[in-house]
């Protein structure tokens, strides 16, 4: 039916249901035969009816069953066996090779061992035997060790004896002359120097034969077509082919796979490269395996997949026939095979030559075999932007090491493939890095082969020392890739292989600092910790009391980005153990003295507010902090006690001196090399900037800067992370479609990166919440309330961003009374959080509430939040707006919707116009 039936345009797939349709199977049927749902089939019948002009499903079934015996030409293929198990997938595949026989005298469907060639090849036979009137016949030539044998093969299979003065071969050319046939040679690999003689003569004598040949290798004659057949297709619109597959032969053995499994089924084909052998024989060790196990055991392959008695020798288990493919070769393609094998991804020649060109293999004898194990399909050819790469199919590449290990060259060739990695490593991070993607698409291309020599040196004791330096490049290869869960794997797997405690307390300070960028406090926190042991053991005493003063500093600097903070005393204790190693050098004093800011900051954090005493130590330690910074000359230091100094003046009630505090590390971080700590203080600082920025009502500047982290790459595992900012800058703002579009997409990442607790991002859910009330959707707000739960609460939800939050949704429905009551605390009295970033807008809802209620000290309240909020443009115009509620002046109420413009905030202007004509 393939190929009447895509004349009109219809899929692989709607062909596959159309066919079945044929067979009047119901949709529930039709869904169980192809492994896909009910409302599926519907859709692809309705398609059907819709692309053919059928008026019914019986004009369907009319329409498969003519187009059925078109396909077949009305007669059997006798000459073919039939074929004991059902044909799965490969539409395309199929269409293109009848395509191609209809169009060429003789094909060669070529593709490794195992992949499904002889399926195809019968497949295809069977549809267009319709097309050959004097027949099809199929002939298996495995049992021919003789190349001479060919002509006796087809001759027994065409039904040819040996005529009185003709050999075997004349004699079926000559009964084949005049036929309009078509041969199916099966196997030809092991005897192409007898069957391409024999193919050459054939053709010239039979102008209407045509040949239809499978083999691992094409056949190098004059009328030759090559036709590839790949391993099945991994991915699709439905199910992929690979997986179609399983589930059929899963079925069959009694294991049916439940769809919530199905993506694990496609794991295992992924694994497997689409094999179709290999796949069958993995699905014939699900009864006594299951899902899990045959998962589990999958990196042995050879041993896995075995099945039981079979025909065919060679397809009772993937070494058989791999066995089978290896003998053909000589013996200096058995080498290259072998050593090619420990390349775990493409590789190119150089590669090759460099890994496999030692004796008795030279260079040229690299190249030269490389390119007849691909004409054998046991490697697999691709061109790239950096040239040809080959590339073996798992299976192949573990039975090579396997066969490796047994030369006894595995040793010296792993040897040789670290070295390789480690010198490609070490070009690449000297490599200029364009915008274009490409130095991503080089990294990409040695990355699993970085890691499987890390992975094998790093169980060798006596590489010990390699696979430190390689962990180290690749760990610093994977931060420049953007991929920072892996870098900060390999800088600490870079401190427990370090063989000096010096080089481990450095790449842990490195591991420490990445985690910093990906926001994971925990982990810094512990990282410092294990750099600080390091040092001591190292006899580094400056070291050692700069990794606890940054252990203790990371406790408070970065407290919210920690699931569970250590206990109040540990940092104390940390800082106090650092002070009496000191070291006197300006780094360490510089340290220790960020560490001490850090400490004495933290009297804020009590109920009763911070005292002016307090107050005053805060910022004569963060700007004794920053001065010894400065005298050590390290610009990350410098950042490192600007933020320090940033919170200190907000804290003391100077929201525009933290703002600008904030700016000034940006600007100087702008131009500091990347690198781990480097990323980590700018990361840190556009945090900085956004919060201080909203903290004064400049929401032009938080947006930039929300947007600069949400686009920064180290984000992208922790996407979520990168649109929190973003997110609370526009729930601010009223940008409600904005808001509710990125809340989606925030949920999503956090359900993807594993759903931990954080209480940082509980601002962007609460405003995500505060959005969804002010649009009238109370249950949207539930839900994403009890999202802000589940990520801990902390004083902030209570009595900063949750009261501002809360408080604009009652003044939003006019519950004026339960607003004055959410911000009615002295600001003085509030914990340090809502002095931070909150202030101004407490101040400035407090003081609309109490103006809207009638509240006696309403001008009070304004004016003491005016000596505050100046410069604040939202702010300001709130307090106007307030003030003019409380004088009845509606005009001056709608004039406050164009200041509120102008500061870029909609909702407040929307608000004051509707305030004015209620």
């Amino acid at each position: 039916m393939g190929p009447v039936a895509a004349q009109t345009g219809i899929s692989g797939r709607e062909a596959e249901v159309l066919s079945l349709v044929g067979e009047h199977l119901s949709n529930a049927e039709i869904a169980a035969r192809l492994f896909i749902s009910v409302r599926t089939v519907e859709t692809h019948v309705s398609s059907l009816l819709r692309k053919l002009g059928a008026a019914d499903r019986r004009a369907l079934a009319q329409l498969a069953a003519e187009w059925s015996r078109a396909g077949r030409g009305g007669r059997p293929a006798p000459g073919l066996p039939s074929p004991v198990t059902r044909f799965v997938g490969r539409t395309r595949e199929q269409a293109g090779l009848a395509a191609a026989l209809r169009e060429h005298r003789q094909i060669s469907a070529v593709g490794p061992g195992g992949v499904g060639k002889t399926r195809l090849a019968l497949a295809v036979a069977a549809q267009a035997a319709g097309d050959f009137p004097d027949g099809v016949w199929f002939i298996d030539l495995v049992p021919i060790t003789d190349p001479a044998m060919v002509g006796s093969a087809v001759a027994a299979a065409v039904g040819v004896g040996e005529q009185q003065g003709r050999g075997l071969d004349e004699s079926v050319l000559a009964a084949l002359a005049d036929r309009h046939a078509l041969l199916v040679l099966d196997n030809c690999e092991h005897v192409r120097d007898g069957v391409a003689p024999f193919l050459e003569r054939l053709l010239a004598a039979c102008p209407r034969v045509s040949v239809l040949a499978t083999s691992r290798a094409r056949l190098v004659v004059p009328f030759e077509r090559v036709h590839p057949v790949p391993p099945l297709s991994l991915t699709g619109d439905g199910e992929s082919d690979a997986v179609a597959l399983f589930l059929e032969r899963a079925a069959a053995v009694g294991w049916p796979v439940a769809a919530e499994q199905h993506e694990q089924a496609a794991e295992i084909c992924r694994r497997l490269d689409g094999v179709a052998l290999a796949i069958e024989l993995a699905a014939a060790r699900l009864p006594t395996l299951g899902l899990d196990g045959l998962a589990a055991v999958l990196g042995d392959q050879l041993r896995l997949l075995t099945g039981g008695a079979r025909a065919e020798d060679r397809h009772r288990s993937v070494r058989a026939m791999l066995d089978w493919s290896y003998d053909l070769l000589d013996e200096a393609d058995r080498t290259l095979l072998r050593r090619v094998a420990v390349f775990v991804a493409p590789f190119t020649a150089d590669a090759a030559a460099q890994v496999a060109g030692f004796s008795p293999l030279d260079a040229f004898a690299v190249l030269d075999g490389l390119a007849r194990l691909a004409e054998q399909s046991l490697l697999v050819a691709a061109p790239s932007a950096g040239g040809t790469r080959y590339r073996a199919l798992e299976t192949i590449r573990q039975y090579g090491v396997e066969r490796l290990s047994g030369s006894g060259e595995l040793h010296d060739v792993r040897l040789r493939h670290l070295r390789w990695c480690g010198a490609s490593a070490a070009g690449l991070a000297e490599d200029p890095r364009p915008a274009d993607g490409s130095w991503r698409a080089r990294f990409d291309a040695i990355a699993d082969d970085l890691r499987a020599a890390l992975g094998w040196a790093a169980g060798a004791a006596e590489h010990r020392a390699d696979a430190y330096r390689l962990a180290i490049a690749l760990a610093e290869l994977a931060f420049t890739r953007n991929l920072v869960g892996e870098a900060q794997q390999r800088y600490e797997q870079a401190g427990a292989l370090a063989g000096d405690d010096a080089l481990a307390a450095a790449a842990l300070r490195s591991a420490a600092a990445v985690a910093g960028c990906r926001l994971l406090g925990d982990d810094m926190y512990r990282l410092h910790r294990a750099a600080a042991d390091a040092a001591a053991r190292a006899g580094d005493k400056a070291g050692a009391a700069r990794a606890m003063a940054a252990a203790a500093t990371t406790a408070y600097r970065f407290s919210g980005t920690f699931i569970q903070l250590p206990p109040d005393e540990e940092p104390a204790a940390l800082l106090a153990e650092a002070r009496e190693l000191g070291g006197g050098d300006p780094l360490t004093e510089a340290a220790l003295a960020l560490a001490e800011a850090a400490v004495v900051s933290d009297a804020f954090g009590s109920d009763q507010g911070p005292s002016d005493n307090a107050v005053a130590a805060t910022l004569a330690a963060a700007e004794r902090a920053v001065e010894l910074a400065r005298r050590a000359g390290d610009p990350l230091a410098v950042s490192a006690a600007l933020d320090s100094l940033a919170g200190a003046r907000a804290w003391a009630g100077d929201s525009f001196g933290a703002a600008a505090t904030a700016r000034t590390r940006i600007e100087m971080l702008s131009a500091v090399p990347v690198a781990p700590a480097s990323m980590l203080e700018l990361t840190d600082a556009l945090v900085s900037g956004v919060d201080t920025s909203l903290g004064v009502g400049d929401l032009a500047t938080a947006r930039g800067w929300a947007r600069r982290l949400a686009e920064l790459p180290l984000l992208a595992e922790v996407g979520h992370l990168g649109l929190s900012w973003l997110l609370t800058v526009d729930a601010l703002a009223g940008e409600a479609d904005a808001v509710l579009d990125a809340g989606g997409r925030f949920l999503e990442a956090w359900e993807r990166t594993g759903r931990l607790r954080a209480a940082r991002l509980g601002t962007p859910a609460a405003a995500v919440a505060m959005i969804h009330a002010l649009r009238g959707d109370d249950d949207a707000r539930a839900r994403w309330l009890a999202f802000t739960d589940r990520l801990g609460a902390t004083p902030e939800r209570a009595t900063g961003y949750g009261a501002v939050f809360d408080a604009t949704v009652l003044l939003h429905r006019g519950e004026v009374d339960a607003a004055l009551e959410r911000v009615d605390a002295e600001p003085e009295q509030l914990w340090k959080w809502v002095t931070w970033i909150w202030l101004h807008w407490y101040v400035g809802l407090r003081a609309e509430a109490a103006a809207l209620a009638g509240h006696p000290q309403a001008r009070a309240r304004i004016e003491s939040a005016r000596k505050v909020v100046a410069g604040n443009p939202i702010a300001s115009a709130q307090l106007d707006r307030a003030e003019a509620i409380l004088d009845g002046d509606r005009d001056r109420v709608r004039a406050t919707a164009e200041a509120f413009a102008a500061a870029g905030c909609p909702y407040q202007a929307a608000r004051s116009r509707t305030l004015a004509d209620p």
